[in-house]
């Protein structure tokens, strides 16, 4: 009865003050909005990395050829020239480590590309039929060239998204012919989108052809630029690419000490590591949140001392007509609970349509973490408890008379 009682008195107290109640709520808003909405945006972000990192293959190993340096975040050949890669390592590869499932070689190099009378520039990428399987690129229209095109050096083509759009706009490409470097090619099959990487390279800007047509046809090349491998489970992927190192160094006939002439990147590193990065910036984005909630409890702090002064006459009454100091406490409390429980709802609302129109107006991906959301609502009703304690506290210990006496 006396919590009934406490509840009633408190929401008749804020409603009689609605504009110090109304800046109470807007410093507990801001709080809990900015927590829900940074961490959603961080949340978000984090999850679209991983998922452009696991689009690039599954379990995926590259070896790249000659060694890498990366600059500005992105990834350069420290030699002028890489021809340390051939047919033949890829070809090992498959056939002596055990713990790779599907090997694919690749080179490629970026060509003019023609359909009748529109031109475009695009990468064209020579590789064999185990590209689709180890990078998990699948075609949605046609089919992807098979082993017996690749032995035959075929003139056929699979193309990017970006590319489609490029060479024929929204029409059918299947069967139709483009000339790369002025060689024809008969489109057989159109991939699925992938977007961009994680280095932002548009992975649709590209076209499919055999590697044996690339390299003898088109490139006038033996080497290779990359080998992608995949391999059997994910906990052995450094011993994979342990044994691939070493397999390479002794086919490149590397004396112990002499550096190696390619580089193997390991997709369960990059994915470990992107998602470390991305955990640090979920977890400053909250923290800048935190500091916004912090400061509302110190705006509750503020404003209840303000309230205790301003009501020091209506304390006084109700001690006078038989309140106890523990139900001036309760008062108090109830109204800082109501006002962060309160702000700490429509902070996760404001959070969530914050972090909505943000997502529309950037394009950066957003991911509501419900739990992120009810742990805010918790912790602005513990801090507004928290910083109410001092001013009920407070306002429990007026002596009646004096607060009577007081204008």
């Amino acid at each position: 009865m006396r919590y009934r009682l406490g509840l009633r008195t408190a929401l008749r107290a804020l409603g009689a003050h609605k504009l110090r109640a109304g800046l109470t709520l807007l410093g507990i808003v801001v709080g809990v909005a900015a927590v829900v909405a940074m961490v959603a945006i961080g949340q978000g972000t984090r999850a679209e990395v991983l998922r452009k990192v696991e689009s690039m293959g599954t379990n995926l190993l590259t070896i790249s050829a000659a060694q890498l340096k990366f600059v500005a975040g992105r990834q350069q050949q420290a030699g002028a020239i890489a021809i340390t890669l051939t047919e033949k390592d890829a070809r090992a590869i498959g056939d002596e480590v055990p713990s790779a499932v599907a090997v694919a070689p690749a080179q490629s190099k970026r060509l003019p590309v023609k359909h009748e009378e529109l031109t475009t520039t695009t990468t064209v990428v020579g590789t064999a039929p185990e590209f689709q399987v180890v990078r998990n690129f699948r075609p949605v229209a046609g089919e992807f060239f098979d082993e017996e095109q690749e032995r035959s050096s075929a003139r056929v083509a699979v193309l990017g998204q970006t590319a489609r759009l490029d060479l024929f706009g929204n029409s059918d490409p299947i069967g139709e012919t483009i000339r790369i470097a002025n060689i024809p090619f008969e489109v057989i099959g159109v991939l699925e989108t992938k977007g961009l990487d994680t280095s932002g390279q548009d992975q649709d800007d590209q076209i499919l052809i055999p590697l044996r047509t690339a390299l003898r046809r088109v490139f006038n090349l033996t080497s290779l630029g990359a080998i992608y491998v995949s391999v059997h489970d994910r906990a052995g992927m450094d011993e994979a690419a342990t044994a691939i190192a070493g397999l390479l160094r002794e086919r490149h006939r590397l004396r112990t000490g002499v550096a190696d002439d390619f580089t193997i990147q390991n997709q369960s590193a990059l994915l470990a590591a992107q998602a470390a990065v991305s955990g640090t910036f979920t977890l400053l984005l909250g923290s800048i949140g935190g500091v916004s909630l912090l400061v509302g409890g110190v705006g509750i702090l503020a404003i209840m001392l303000i309230a205790v002064r301003e009501r020091t006459r209506e304390i006084g009454i109700r001690r006078a007509l038989g309140a106890r100091r523990k139900d001036i406490l309760l008062q108090f409390l109830i109204e800082t609970s109501l006002l962060s429980v309160l702000g700490g709802v429509i902070g996760v609302v404001t959070g969530v349509a914050a972090g909505q129109i943000v997502s529309l107006v950037t394009g950066w991906p957003m991911l509501i973490p419900w739990a992120v959301a009810l742990v805010a609502v918790v912790f602005s009703a513990l801090l507004g408890l928290s910083f109410g304690v001092y001013p009920a506290r407070k306002a429990a210990a007026l002596d009646p008379i004096v607060a009577l006496r007081m204008e």
